[in-house]
């Protein structure tokens, strides 16, 4: 069969209108499931295309979404990204899927690209490096729209989906504290991103609740990757004894994980010497020697959640912007002496 198979052609092998079959593989009006999954059934064995380029020259859109994720190592951000390519897939898109390395020079030159490339509409998930937010309110009166999701930039009147970080980090700060520790340290993010600024209000907040005090020398800045995790935990270990902490709270695993390589390269146990715990439940979080308690980040939910809502905002002149928080749960595991 021709790859130039046109809705006309599989409409007459179905005996149906062609404008039936096209609701169906455009996924709008209603179409009964049955009609709708014969003939998509019969466009895929008549090897039907998509022409694109035809649609977009009628309706001036290109039918593809651009994602800016930050990092691309940890299982966070692949997980998203299935959530989102499914409802983009779902919806007639294509997904075009940049990465800014944690660099928002980097960040910016991949907007661009993709306003040159005159996507329908951007996810963002901003990078760490940068506290000017002027480029992001320069995009929003560019008209193209954009959402946030998982790193947040507040105060533009811009959608961002993301977990609820400041209870997610409460709640588990607060069953280290349930556990019989007061002397909790914590490894935090930058401070002008977005989760960085919400774990640490969530940690301070349940500290100040339960009267204990928060050691200045035990806040240290992480970042979100396992060198960083590693360092900061070097840092507190490098006090004499006597002025470490009981407990650790790292602001994701990957810094929990550098956290406890420190912790095992001076020979401490976990959680004998010292209990920590973590955020995201990462792939490798129940496989350590020593089970990372963690807040479960439902990832794929987050991305699904987010293509919907720049569907509905490039398809609609009504969706108004909101912040949509995905709920987290804890992860008990051996990591926080939970076993005792």
């Amino acid at each position: 069969m021709s790859s130039n198979v046109t809705l006309k052609e599989i409409a007459q092998e179905l005996g149906l209108s062609t404008m039936t079959v096209s609701r169906a593989i455009n996924n709008k009006g209603n179409v009964e499931k049955g009609t709708r999954d014969k003939i998509l059934a019969k466009a895929k064995s008549m090897g039907y295309t998509p022409n694109y380029l035809a649609k977009g020259l009628v309706s001036k859109k290109t039918f593809t979404i651009g994602v800016v994720i930050p990092e691309i190592s940890h299982s966070f951000f692949p997980e998203a990204l299935r959530g989102i390519e499914e409802v983009v897939y779902e919806g007639g898109y294509q997904l075009i899927l940049t990465h800014s390395a944690e660099q928002f020079e980097r960040e910016k030159k991949a907007i661009e690209m993709l306003k040159s490339k005159r996507v329908d509409g951007i996810m963002i998930s901003s990078s760490q490096t940068k506290n000017d937010y002027s480029y992001y309110e320069s995009l929003k009166n560019s008209g193209i729209p954009f959402i946030f999701f998982d790193r947040c930039i507040e105060g533009l009147g811009v959608s961002c989906i993301s977990v609820n970080d400041k209870i997610g980090s409460k709640k588990i700060t607060q069953h280290l504290i349930d556990h019989g520790y007061k002397k909790i340290a914590h490894l935090s993010g930058p401070i002008n991103v977005s989760i960085g600024k919400k774990r640490f209000e969530g940690f301070e907040e349940a500290m100040e609740e339960n009267g204990l005090a928060i050691n200045d020398k035990w806040i240290v800045e992480s970042g979100f990757q396992e060198e960083g995790g590693k360092l900061a935990m070097e840092k507190i270990l490098s006090a004499p004894r006597k002025d470490w902490p009981e407990a650790i709270f790292a602001v994701n695993d990957p810094s929990a994980f550098g956290a406890i390589e420190a912790l095992k390269g001076h020979g401490l146990s976990i959680p004998e010497d010292m209990a920590i715990v973590g955020f995201s439940d990462d792939i490798r979080a129940e496989l350590l020697s020593t089970p990372l308690t963690t807040v479960k980040q439902p990832a794929y939910r987050v991305g699904k959640k987010a293509a919907e809502k720049l569907i509905s905002i490039i398809t609609s002149d009504t969706e108004h912007a909101e912040n949509i928080e995905v709920l987290t749960e804890l992860r008990i595991r051996n990591s926080c002496g939970a076993h005792k």
